[in-house]
């Protein structure tokens, strides 16, 4: 579990992936990723 996880919500941002941990959403801003930490 963690940054290689691609089942994570962390594993698909590092991954750059989507999915059902990670919906694409349209108010995604710059600030989505640095929140995570």
């Amino acid at each position: 579990m963690g940054k290689g996880d691609k089942k994570t919500r962390r594993g698909k941002i590092v991954n750059k992936s989507f999915g059902v941990r990670r919906p694409r959403s349209k108010k995604q801003t710059k600030s989505y990723r640095t929140k995570t930490g």
